[in-house]
């Protein structure tokens, strides 16, 4: 009889935990799914530059290849490979003394056909009296005045003999045509070098210096257009060194399209004060046309593409996340402005969006960052 009651008291303990376990509010929190954990950022209102990216060529602002107008030996050497030099700076010194002593026999000879033809001068005067006396006749006279005339030009020649003896000489001092850095020696010392043989150095000018680089033809009338207006700003970025832009200014825009590749070519300038471009370097080009104002950007990584077009997850204030479409429009430093679709203040999913789906709720990882970005003032 106690063995029948404890059993039948145990079937209906059994009965009602399991019709416990089985309340509706039990089965909602144990099929309730949790949270998506994501990151997001606030969309912001911010003055964005209109860019075009490209890859230029750092190009020398002068350059000067180096050689001597005159044949001798390699005297001295005044710099060293890579050394900084400047206009008028003493670079190299030919063996003077031949062209010191062609110079002085070329000033004997003026001196010497300057005493005759000084000579001729005075009988040409004194035959001229006689002849006009009648003591000697005009033959004689005629003589004497036609040695005079060919002396003069005899010193005239010697004149000029001297003129270019002294430029020779002055041509064995060969002196820097501008400011800039020295490359690779091609002579050294000692070496017999012949006018206008061969290049001694290079030089290039440095500071400043310019970039090229070309864009496709179909945005010729657009940099032409403001260009117009004003100054257009270039910025470069040196690989190694992408964090520190260097700012010059478009300055030259070639006057016809490269038919080949369809492109057109243009320059820009830079101070380069500190040499952080080098002839012949491959940087980053961007260059600014304009800035849009007050244009709504968010971070790129918040748009994803789908079947109709990109679109991004907008967290809603109750922690849902809703499928919205967008224009993107320009982008900068992994920043796009976003022409349709989202509003100053709004939410949106930065990291996170595999798990997504439009009425999922998700607990946001970064709320610091993001309250941070609500309070700074950067949105309407």
């Amino acid at each position: 009889m106690n063995y029948f009651l404890f059993t039948r008291c145990s079937f209906i303990l059994g009965i009602v935990i399991l019709t416990a376990s089985c309340s509706p509010g039990s089965i909602e929190k144990h099929t309730m799914p949790a949270s998506a954990p994501v990151t997001v950022a606030v969309a912001v209102r911010k003055d964005i530059p209109v860019q075009i990216h490209t890859i230029g060529n750092v190009e020398a602002y002068a350059t000067v290849s180096v050689k001597t107008q005159v044949e001798g030996e390699l005297y001295r050497i005044h710099f060293k490979e890579g050394q900084e030099v400047q206009k008028g700076s003493l670079l190299f010194m030919i063996d003077p003394r031949p062209f010191k002593a062609l110079l002085r026999q070329t000033v004997a000879n003026l001196a010497k056909d300057t005493a005759q033809m000084k000579k001729a001068e005075v009988d040409t005067r004194r035959y001229e009296d006689l002849f006009k006396n009648g003591v000697v006749s005009r033959q004689e006279y005629d003589q004497y005045r036609t040695d005079y005339e060919s002396l003069s030009a005899t010193v005239k020649a010697s004149e000029a003999a001297v003129v270019n003896a002294r430029l020779q000489l002055g041509y064995c001092y060969i002196r820097s045509a501008i400011n800039g850095r020295i490359g690779k020696l091609a002579v050294h010392q000692g070496n017999i070098v012949k006018s206008n043989d061969s290049i001694l150095v290079t030089i290039n000018q440095t500071k400043p210096i310019y970039v090229t680089f070309s864009l496709p033809e179909q945005e010729l009338s657009e940099i032409r257009k403001y260009k117009a207006l004003g100054t257009l700003k270039v910025e470069v970025l040196v690989p190694g060194n992408e964090m520190n832009p260097t700012v010059g200014e478009l300055t030259f825009i070639n006057n016809e399209v490269n038919n080949s590749t369809g492109t057109i070519q243009l320059k820009a300038v830079f101070a380069n004060e500190d040499e952080s471009l080098w002839p012949k370097q491959f940087v980053k080009v961007a260059l600014t046309l304009t800035t849009q104002q007050n244009a709504v950007v968010i971070p790129t990584q918040a748009i994803q593409m789908g079947q109709g077009g990109q679109y991004v997850f907008v967290v809603k204030p109750e922690f849902a996340v809703e499928f919205r479409p967008v224009v993107p429009g320009n982008s900068l430093n992994q920043e796009t402005v976003i022409a349709k679709g989202l509003q100053p203040g709004e939410k949106v999913v930065t990291d996170g969006q595999l798990r997504l789906a439009p009425g999922i709720k998700v607990e946001i990882k970064n709320d610091l960052e993001v309250f941070a970005q609500d309070n700074s003032g950067l949105h309407d």
